[in-house]
């Protein structure tokens, strides 16, 4: 069954990390609401939730999706980019150990998992500000004996590679171009996002649907051009935090429970 972990809104999020957008008021109730309504899109795909307590300790601790990769056959936790986060690691190893048996990334590699594209037994990896050369060393020493393939991918304008581009499935990469060395990707068509909507290419895609915050229409109408059904939600309070879609949560399958 698809599973995804995700986290609460601490009430400390206006104080998190900020790299590429300025600092503006966040509405923390409101931001809770939205979170919650984005578990619900996912709950309504099928998606079953494992819902972690906010951390009042680590502002940007929803953002989950950052502190492991879950894949079929391990879950790595990962050693975050900034400093201020890297107290997330232990419960996320927990909660991961749930599913999967857990690896580490050590310092002084730093990876974060926003910076992890996949595309099945390929995984572009962003060299960004918040994942060095290290990282992305490690993490090939961990998966190549699992047939996997890791590439690194320079990005730049951008906080994590999944903010520059994601796979929306189909053979479709949805990228900013500008962001991302996106011709390192192999056998995929590059789609750009609508040139107004800079910050539109962060997609998660469930199956067939692709979850995307509604405040890129433009975007999201090349997409349903292309026959993608779109979900759109509301992530206006989360985004000025440099959050998107992917980063509030870890999906990956999991047995019934």
């Amino acid at each position: 069954m698809l599973t995804a972990i995700t986290r609460g809104v601490s009430e400390t999020l206006a104080h998190g990390e900020l790299t590429f957008r300025e600092r503006s008021p966040i509405d923390v109730a409101l931001a809770r609401r939205q979170h919650e309504a984005y578990e619900a899109a996912l709950t309504k795909l099928g998606v079953r939730i494992d819902h972690l307590p906010a951390e009042y300790a680590y502002p940007d601790a929803v953002f989950v999706e950052d502190i492991a990769l879950v894949l079929d056959e391990i879950a790595i936790v990962t050693s975050p980019g900034a400093a201020s986060r890297r107290g997330e690691t232990e419960s996320i190893a927990r909660a991961v150990a749930k599913y999967r048996p857990v690896k580490h990334i050590t310092a002084p590699a730093t990876l974060d998992g926003g910076d992890v594209v996949r595309i099945g037994k390929t995984l572009y990896v962003g060299l960004s500000s918040r994942t060095n050369q290290d990282g992305i060393d490690q993490l090939d020493a961990l998966l190549s004996p699992l047939g996997y393939t890791v590439l690194a991918v320079e990005v730049a304008g951008a906080l994590h590679l999944k903010t520059a581009c994601t796979y929306a499935g189909r053979g479709i990469l949805l990228a900013n171009p500008e962001w991302a060395a996106t011709y390192i990707f192999r056998y995929v068509e590059v789609l750009a996002v609508d040139p107004r909507e800079q910050w539109g290419a962060s997609v998660l895609a469930i199956g067939d649907t692709l979850v995307m915050p509604e405040s890129f229409p433009r975007t999201r109408a090349r997409l349903e051009a292309r026959g993608f059904t779109v979900v759109p939600v509301d992530l206006s309070e989360l985004q000025k935090a440099e959050g998107g879609p992917t980063c509030l949560s870890i999906v990956f399958d999991a047995p019934d429970a």
